[in-house]
């Protein structure tokens, strides 16, 4: 299949593209139950001739050309966020969540990757297996997919998946060899103390002073206890307590996450937040319990199936198109549970600077964050084309 031209049917296609991603992005729902989402993308598959069924939350289609026994899995998220959305954009969502992620774009990108591979069917050398995943961002959605047998029936051996970059040069492939992306687990404290009135603090003992803390020594584990060369962050992004200013509540709450790139760091910083937090509620006549919501692990690619695509991008868009990272980054994808069973190639592709229009380049999960359209043929494009070749190189 000559890429290049497999590139110019995806620009002639671009109106669909964004009209897809459109209709997603006005409609934004939020975790592993996405109806509205998920019967979009059903019926869309419908009308290009595939037989989607439901699984694990997602949507799932196959499509074979020569029956070859090879097999190569494409895979988008398509949930959003609980962020109320703030562009000014035509299309822009009102239901208080936000595509501030760009997984509309991927679903967007991936039904265009599937108009592209069905009109190309004979020509394929063997099965793309298309997945439509849920809960990207709660970190559930991929360890639902595998659960249920995403990897089953027809059986793949390999896998790819693209995500959209705000702040990188619109249309520019970032490809990363080896561990790409830090793991994360999510967890939830609980400060328990005894409420009280505030005129009379001394009744009743303060759980937002005991977080406080904790919040503050919590810092310890990242500057004191780990090598300087070992990245690792704790980020807590939530802190709650109580209703009423004259009130000393009964109870505390603070969320955050842990980043690194090995298991056992996360499992040690993990380890250390229930003691300090155990340790610091009790100093100050409280308790402390520490949950682990979700996770995911650090993101590992294939190096062979990476260059590989790599070199796809290439041929579709040039070699200045493609920039190789000589290292990753510290944010998480729950992709990474698909590269602990099969080999993947998990690729970044630029979604507009500030340079380039003033409205790009605002942070990912920003509530101004807005991506550039037109690069939303290059991922369809890039994505099929990429499973073509690998099929083909496969004989």
């Amino acid at each position: 299949m000559n890429g290049k031209t497999l590139l110019a049917e995806a620009i002639e296609m671009k109106d669909e593209i964004v009209e897809n991603r459109r209709a997603i992005h006005r409609a934004p729902e939020v975790g592993a139950h996405l109806p509205q989402t998920v019967q979009f993308v059903e019926e869309k598959l419908r009308l290009l001739g595939y037989e989607p069924r439901e699984l694990g939350g997602g949507v799932v289609a196959e499509l074979t050309g020569e029956d070859m026994g090879r097999c190569i899995l494409l895979r988008a998220d398509m949930d959003a966020l609980k962020v109320k959305e703030k562009t000014d954009l035509p299309f822009r969502s009102e239901n208080g969540s936000m595509h501030a992620c760009g997984h509309d774009m991927h679903a967007a990108m991936l039904l265009g990757a599937a108009r592209l591979l069905k009109a190309h069917q004979s020509e394929l050398k063997g099965t793309v297996k298309l997945v439509f995943q849920p809960d990207e961002e709660g970190f559930t959605g991929a360890k639902a997919m595998l659960k249920a047998g995403v990897l089953e029936a027809p059986e793949p051996q390999a896998a790819m998946a693209l995500h959209v970059n705000s702040g990188t040069p619109s249309g520019l492939v970032l490809c990363g060899k080896g561990t790409f992306m830090a793991g994360c687990t999510l967890f939830h404290i609980t400060v328990k103390g005894v409420g009280c009135h505030g005129a009379m603090p001394e009744t009743g003992v303060d759980p937002i002073n005991i977080a406080a803390h904790i919040y503050l020594a919590l810092q310890e584990i990242t500057a004191r206890e780990l090598p300087a060369k070992t990245p690792a962050i704790v980020t807590m992004g939530k802190f709650s307590a109580g209703h009423a200013p004259n009130i000393i509540p009964q109870e505390a709450v603070i969320e955050g996450t842990i980043r690194t790139f090995d298991r056992d760091v996360t499992a040690l910083i993990l380890r250390r937040i229930g003691e300090i937090a155990d340790a610091t509620a009790r100093a100050f006549r409280g308790s402390a319990s520490v949950e682990e919501l979700a996770s995911a692990p650090p993101l590992k690619n294939d190096e062979a199936l990476t260059e590989q695509m790599a070199r796809c991008a290439e041929m579709l868009f040039g070699e200045k198109s493609v920039y190789r990272l000589r290292e990753g980054g510290m944010g998480s994808e729950d992709f990474a549970s698909y590269t602990y069973e099969l080999p993947c190639a998990y690729l970044l592709l630029g979604a507009g600077t500030a340079q380039e229009d003033a409205r790009y380049g605002k942070p990912m999960h920003n509530e101004s964050v807005v991506f550039n359209e037109n690069i939303l043929p290059r991922g369809s494009a890039l994505l099929a084309y990429g499973a073509m070749q690998w099929l083909e190189d496969r004989q």
